[in-house]
């Protein structure tokens, strides 16, 4: 069976960023599960995988407009130090939620001073090509359920 949309995947992966360091791998875990055709993961690891069968390996590269997009400026803004009222010691790489006109945004602070605080919403894999190492473990029709989800159910995918 090939992986194509509404197919469940079950899959080993490694990612590293363009300097060979390891952002994130399944080693040691359960294999992820996701739902190809329903953007469960990004769009250029998606593309890559399309057609591909149990057993295959994909080494896949991906430019960021096809993974978590370029990093946008409008994003990092310098805030009022006074914004976070009670929290008694603000760190670079301390995470917040943010209210915008477009509802709640994770930030991330990257500087901080006496006055102001500057904070990042973009993805922290923004503006990153990401390198994969894919092993195709499993590949199934979805269920119903999972259907109607949008996502894979079970071990490495999504419980409810």
């Amino acid at each position: 069976m090939n992986i194509t949309k509404d197919k469940v995947v079950s899959m080993h992966y490694t990612v590293k960023n363009s300097d060979g360091d390891v952002i994130d791998s399944s080693e040691g875990r359960d294999p992820l599960l996701y739902m190809q055709g329903h953007r469960n993961i990004i769009p250029g690891l998606e593309n890559a995988l399309e057609g591909k069968a149990i057993g295959d390996k994909v080494e896949a590269t991906i430019a960021p407009a096809e993974a978590y997009g370029e990093v946008i400026e409008e994003l990092i803004q310098d805030v009022p130090r006074s914004a976070f009222e009670g929290v008694d010691k603000l760190e670079v790489g301390m995470n917040f939620q943010a209210q915008s006109e477009q509802g709640p945004v994770n930030v991330v602070i990257k500087e901080v001073s006496e006055e102001k605080v500057t904070v990042d919403g973009n993805h922290p894999l923004a503006g990153q090509t990401l390198n994969f190492n894919v092993e195709v473990v499993e590949v199934r029709d979805a269920t119903e359920e999972e259907l109607s989800h949008g996502h894979a159910h079970g071990a490495g995918g999504h419980q409810h």
